[in-house]
């Protein structure tokens, strides 16, 4: 069995992110706990999209708590949409701090920047996704536009 941090998304509406993740690992066995680096009412492919992108020292906290607690001995990281460039350098940190402390662990980046044409997050993410995150993972897993 899997330990999976997943750090990504939150919609209340549909299946994106964590919500789409979490239950079909949870399916097959493994163990995932969650970071939410957003809540928003629905994915931000429709025109309007109420709630929050967390900060990255709200990640960084959730985590240090999990530090704090030995409830960081996972074997995989999973990472999906950031929102902004704070957050990839948390992400950054985190991933770091895991493959430290476990240096086989299995880190899958799905770098969330856009679809059909358009970007969902801020030009700055496209160099960080490629020059601080996929460096570090294991497993990268593009959709055609951000291939």
């Amino acid at each position: 069995m899997a330990r999976i941090l997943s750090i990504q998304s939150h919609v209340v509406s549909g299946y994106v992110g964590n919500r789409a993740a979490t239950f079909p690992l949870q399916l097959l066995g493994h163990e995932v706990d969650v970071i939410n680096t957003v809540q928003f009412s629905n994915h931000t492919g429709y025109n309007a999209v109420r709630g929050d992108r967390f900060s990255a020292s709200h990640v960084l906290d959730l985590f240090d708590g999990l530090q704090t607690n030995g409830l960081d001995a996972y074997t995989h990281l999973l990472t999906g949409y950031m929102g902004n460039s704070d957050n990839v350098r948390a992400v950054e940190c985190i991933a770091q701090k895991l493959k430290h402390k476990f240096p086989q662990l299995t880190f899958v980046v799905d770098p969330v920047l856009g679809d059909d044409g358009a970007l969902y997050v801020p030009r700055e993410l496209i160099a960080l996704y490629r020059d601080v995150l996929c460096p570090l993972a294991t497993l990268v897993t593009p959709n055609q536009f951000e291939a």
